[in-house]
């Protein structure tokens, strides 16, 4: 949404006037803007976009910065380094972690983290709810023992099917693929998930 969610976080804050110490924040980092520099996982747009962030927050720092989804066109180990450096060098976040990234994509993280002495992911945000719960029972599972990861979930609702909202293929106004960015993509997405949304529909009373 183009930061208007943390404007919003970051205006709430200073309205109420909340100490910084008693919140944690968290934000994620991957897309920025249509430019060629505005996305991705690199080391410039880590540093650009986290700094971009902290200014919408209005903040100094988070607490947990996550890398959303992965960057196949930057190695992991740029990625690791970059995110090292906006925490021990630029002060900026505390922790880092990743979103939406396979067991082997945290692993390789880990491992390069070992052999340059810096910090790992320390949390991942996989999607996790009745229809989707394969990749933390099993996959994450051996990770959360081995490394201490961290587990914060994401789509709880997978993306409103199961509100029920969705049912029989209806588009309710003020639903998110009803917004302007999405509904290019709302048939499409609501096609993708005409077999999820058939089987909430035969759980509904």
């Amino acid at each position: 949404m183009q930061g208007r969610a943390e404007a919003m976080v970051g205006a709430a804050i200073r309205k109420l006037r909340l100490k910084r110490s008693d919140l944690v924040l968290a934000t994620k980092i991957f897309w920025g803007g249509r430019g060629p520099n505005d996305f991705g996982l690199s080391r410039k747009h880590i540093v650009e976009g986290l700094q971009a962030s902290l200014q919408r927050l209005q903040v100094d720092y988070v607490d947990v910065v996550f890398c959303h989804i992965p960057d196949f066109a930057t190695p992991i180990e740029e990625t690791v380094r970059a995110m090292n450096h906006v925490i021990d060098v630029k002060g900026w976040a505390f922790y880092w972690g990743t979103s939406g990234w396979t067991a082997e994509q945290i692993e390789e993280a880990w491992a390069i983290a070992r052999r340059l002495g810096l910090m790992g992911p320390i949390a991942e945000q996989p999607q996790y709810n009745l229809l989707e719960r394969e990749q933390v029972d099993a996959v994450l599972a051996p990770l959360q023992k081995e490394l201490g990861l961290g587990i914060m979930v994401a789509s709880p609702l997978k993306g409103g099917v199961l509100s029920g909202k969705y049912s029989q293929g209806q588009l309710p106004k003020g639903s998110r693929l009803a917004l302007p960015e999405y509904r290019n993509l709302a048939q499409l997405q609501l096609g993708e998930k005409r077999a999820e949304i058939d089987k909430v529909d035969v759980l509904r009373p």
